[in-house]
């Protein structure tokens, strides 16, 4: 029998078609590949500062989901309380601390070619926080999403500082969906096998989730 390829990685515009959907669909299977009886807590781990409006998408994330309650699931990262380049390893260890063996959905902004801009990436496996800016971080998560909010390669910090603030509303908007949709299905598939078409019409009419219009 032949052995099917995972795919370990999409990357979607966030105005493309069922770009919610797909992520979402992503997102549900690797955590049921990495914690199939649910005995991992899965954390939310949203980097970055309201004080740059680029490096601002994952405390926005953080922010969108924080009301979100679902059992399993915890946040760190917020605009009121964001995980930035100072005290990341901190944050690091007191999850480390607080939640045995946790699966980590690490999201960060990035800055990349001009085309890329608006394409968010959904990848197993760690990101490097502030490669983008030369700094040097601890990789983080199991699973992770980066989006690329501006120009990459030269003025890192002004082009951070010079970004488009409805970018990165509508990147976060997205993940922060995505996130929310794909737990809620990865809730209900460990406990009912039911195929992803089925899990998103069910919880796109409970959450009144849709597609982002073109």
């Amino acid at each position: 029998m032949a052995e099917v390829e995972q795919i370990s990685k999409i990357k979607c515009h966030y105005q493309e078609t069922a770009v919610i959907r797909k992520m979402a669909s992503f997102l549900c299977e690797n955590i049921l590949i990495n914690n199939p009886i649910r005995t991992r807590p899965v954390i939310v781990l949203a980097i970055g500062t309201d004080r740059s409006t680029g490096d601002s998408l994952g405390p926005l994330v953080g922010t969108k989901l924080k009301n979100t309650t679902s059992p399993g699931l915890f946040l760190y990262g917020t605009l009121e309380e964001p995980v930035h380049a100072v005290n990341l390893p901190e944050i690091i260890e007191e999850i480390n601390k607080r939640h045995h063996d946790p699966f980590i959905i690490a999201i960060d902004a990035c800055l990349g070619r001009s085309e890329n801009i608006g394409y968010i990436t959904l990848s197993m496996g760690s990101l490097k926080p502030g490669a983008g800016v030369h700094k040097e971080l601890p990789a983080v998560g199991d699973i992770s999403f980066t989006a690329t909010v501006n120009i990459g390669g030269y003025m890192e910090y002004f082009m951070l500082q010079n970004t488009r603030l409805s970018v990165v509303m509508n990147l976060a908007n997205c993940i922060a969906s995505s996130i929310k949709l794909g737990y809620q299905m990865f809730l209900q598939k460990s406990k009912y096998p039911l195929s992803s078409d089925d899990l998103w019409n069910k919880f796109s009419c409970i959450t009144n989730l849709t597609e982002p219009k073109l």
